[in-house]
């Protein structure tokens, strides 16, 4: 019997072999621990969870919980665990790691159609396959990857700038330009000399994020952190990426004293990124440095910076919005590898991917979920983002479509929730015997 294959047991490949086993299609899902373990792993279950035992902010104000309730729609066994496993956490979705990777774990093992494999693959599998190996993929698939791929096509850390919202931007501080006179793809936020060096010493000040023991030197090496730019000395943010060089504030005619250069991150240009200010610090503290900045003071962050070991596709440039390989037809990626951050959007896209490895294997054409939901916006985003220094992104709102009208912050995302949700709800019963599985 011809299976499908699925490349490791987290939360994208378990989702992915359940969307498949319910769909009628048979699975062989491999997942190389307990032979081979990783630095981060404690356990042989599937789905373990490593880092924070939260799945999001619940509700229909968060884009998180737009994600999660998507999630139910499609049956997701992530979802059922994380139900059964739950404990407080106040607006939050959070589980008992121990209970949550036991009942996927059980769940899986005991389908009839899934075989559960403990074994690395060290190749691209043939014929129908999965890849979600998450942020600690193997040398060995790795190197695979890199060889079918090209080395520029892989990344192996997450170093990552803050991306803010467009419409939180105050315009009327910022300046469209580009250096030296080139096309204006840049908003720059100009900062005089007593503002640099408020926000210089408050970045000297501001605490870190404590990577774990196997991360620290490799993200050092992949990319310097902005502090740790600023402990090298007063002037050194200058000469690098809050350097003024080249551009002229049109209001006064002369280049600022500093700048914070903001770029593009998606097609609709509602996303945008602080350009060389790829950060470690907590997240509380990357907000307030970021409101510290002209123009940015009431900023709304939908995707804050990060620097840690992550294997990850440049997905713009080799994935389509169903997850697919855009030159190798059948083979698809999921969870982290993919280009999403977060356990809800690795299982999230791991059900996408089962959904059209399943459809593939019955003769049909892969499709994407519809933009106006959160699964749409993120897969959109994967294959449609500024490819140059692509980052992983994880559910926010900047993803979506916005809504008409005038309303308040909160009645908006309430209003692109329901929308939403009903355009996925639609979708899902269009696809027939998804919807009744």
């Amino acid at each position: 019997m011809e299976r499908v294959t699925v490349v490791g047991g987290g939360l994208a490949g378990s989702e992915a072999a359940w969307t498949l086993a319910r769909l009628g299609v048979p699975v062989r899902l491999y997942e190389m621990r307990p032979k081979r373990m990783t630095p981060a792993h404690a356990t042989e279950k599937l789905a373990e969870i490593v880092c924070s035992n939260s799945l999001g902010g619940e509700g229909s104000a968060n884009a998180k919980g737009l994600l999660q309730a998507e999630m139910r729609r499609a049956g997701s066994l992530v979802m059922e665990a994380a139900f059964r496993a739950r404990v407080p956490a106040g607006g939050a979705l959070a589980v008992d790691r121990e209970e949550f990777s036991q009942y996927i774990t059980e769940r899986l093992s005991r389908h009839p159609l899934v075989e559960v494999v403990r074994e690395e693959v060290q190749e691209i599998p043939g014929g129908l396959a999965i890849l979600a190996t998450g942020p600690l993929t193997s040398d060995a698939l790795s190197q695979a990857i890199r060889r079918r791929f090209g080395d520029h096509f892989l990344s192996y850390f997450d170093a990552a700038s803050p991306i803010v919202l467009y419409e939180s931007i105050d315009l009327e501080k910022c300046f469209r330009a580009g250096r030296y006179g080139q096309e204006a793809d840049y908003l720059n936020c100009p900062l005089t000399e007593e503002e640099y060096r408020r926000f210089y010493q408050a970045l000297l000040e501001a605490e870190e994020h404590t990577p774990h023991e196997w991360e620290k030197r490799e993200f050092f090496e992949a990319c310097v952190p902005v502090e740790e730019l600023a402990r090298r000395g007063y002037q050194t943010l200058l000469f690098g990426p809050m350097k003024p060089v080249g551009l002229k504030d049109p209001r006064t005619g002369k280049e600022p004293f500093a700048v914070v250069q903001l770029r593009q991150e998606d097609k609709a240009g509602r996303m945008w990124s602080l350009v060389g200010f790829q950060t470690g610090l907590k997240w509380p503290e990357q907000r307030r440095l970021i409101q510290m900045i002209p123009g940015l003071e009431n900023a709304e962050i939908v995707r804050y910076g990060v620097m840690h070991r992550n294997t990850y596709l440049n997905a713009p440039l080799l994935l389509r919005d169903t997850l697919e390989f855009k030159e190798q037809e059948g083979l698809f990626a999921a969870g982290v590898l993919a280009g999403v951050e977060g356990y809800l959007e690795s299982a999230a896209t791991g059900f996408l991917a089962g959904l059209n490895a399943a459809r593939r294997y019955q003769g049909l054409k892969p499709v994407a979920p519809p933009e106006e939901s959160m699964l749409g916006g993120l897969v959109r985003f994967l294959a449609t983002a500024n490819p140059q220094g692509f980052q992983p992104m994880y559910a926010n709102w900047g993803l979506l479509p916005p809504v008409e009208g005038r309303m308040a912050k909160k009645e908006k995302r309430e209003a692109m929730y329901h929308r939403g949700l009903r355009a996925f709800e639609e979708w899902v019963a269009s696809l027939g015997r998804l919807a009744s599985a």
